[in-house]
């Protein structure tokens, strides 16, 4: 039997999502973002507040780059959710990592992350009930390390984090236990 629990945020897991955008100044800023997912073929939808840093600077220079953060990189992936460029002025200094300009779009790639899309901003969603940031997916950048033979990235060699905002914490992914587009194919000769 089921238990009500009220209003729960169920839906696990989110992807954890490293947003970096340059401000007007070039200096680079970058938040964790565990409300975002790809919403077409080449498009990638960021729930992001209106008035957030990354919001603003996104909003600025019409492009972004989106990583995924990875068990390696834990504790700075969950700085840069912690910490708002709003507030601290050297919030990516702080971490010694490095960010290099993308050859694709007009925005950072913070190269200890292993995975990274280049994005353009096609809009911004802002009603009363969401803020969005939705962008052109233009080119994905990925370490070696975590491709399969056949070229294409390996979840299981990523590494990549997952949020749980049952307990809020964090998780890596697992392993493959199934094929998509297979598993259930058995049920349509009924």
């Amino acid at each position: 039997m089921k238990k009500d629990l009220g209003l729960v945020q169920a839906v696990y897991p989110m992807p954890v999502l490293m947003v970096a955008a340059y401000d007007e100044n070039k200096k680079v800023n970058v938040m964790n973002v565990a409300w975002g997912q790809i919403c077409d073929e080449d498009k990638i939808i960021l729930f992001i507040g209106e008035g957030k840093k990354t919001w603003l600077n996104i909003k600025a220079t019409k492009a972004f780059t989106v990583a995924l953060a990875d068990e390696s990189h834990i504790d700075v992936a969950d700085f840069f959710g912690i910490a708002s460029g709003n507030k601290i002025n050297d919030k990516f200094e702080r971490t010694g990592y490095h960010a290099i300009k993308s050859d694709k779009v007009n925005a950072p790639i913070i190269e200890e992350f292993p995975v990274v899309m280049e994005c353009e901003l096609l809009d911004i969603i802002n009603t009363e009930y969401v803020s969005g940031i939705v962008g052109k997916i233009v080119n994905v950048k990925a370490e070696e390390s975590v491709l399969s033979d056949n070229g294409k990235i390996d979840p299981e060699k990523t590494k990549a984090l997952i949020f749980d905002q049952f307990q809020h914490g964090y998780y890596v992914t697992g392993k493959k236990v199934g094929k998509a587009w297979n598993a259930g194919a058995g049920l349509m000769k009924k």
